[in-house]
């Protein structure tokens, strides 16, 4: 079976592939609706906001791969979910998780995201 996408023709050779793609695509429309909300709530209370809109300009990069994009939308929808290892509600502490998840993030793409912070 062979599927080919448009969008960054990357052509997907098996249902493993496919099914992916699709996952990656329902994660996207989370990260495109609810990101700039988030951001909006809480960029004020947060010292690494510049680097999740770096990381957002990635995610909506066309010229990046969709599978190079997956690990910038799993961290992204974490960074969005109410629900993980330390409540974001928690006093000082709440978003110390979310910084460790974007900060490791940050460090395996080193140079590759630096083209995408604002100057």
């Amino acid at each position: 079976m062979k599927y080919q996408e448009n969008e960054d023709n990357y052509s997907l050779e098996n249902l493993e592939d496919i099914d992916s793609y699709k996952e990656y695509k329902e994660k996207s429309k989370i990260v495109e609706e609810s990101f700039w909300g988030k951001l909006e709530r809480v960029g004020s209370k947060i010292t690494f906001a510049k680097d999740l809109k770096a990381l957002f300009s990635y995610f909506r990069d066309p010229s990046i791969r969709w599978y190079r994009k997956t690990i910038i939308v799993a961290a992204l929808i974490y960074f969005i979910s109410p629900i993980d290892a330390i409540p974001d509600m928690a006093p000082l502490v709440g978003y110390l998780d979310d910084l460790g998840v974007i900060t490791a993030l940050l460090k395996y793409l080193g140079s590759e995201i630096l083209p995408y912070y604002e100057k």
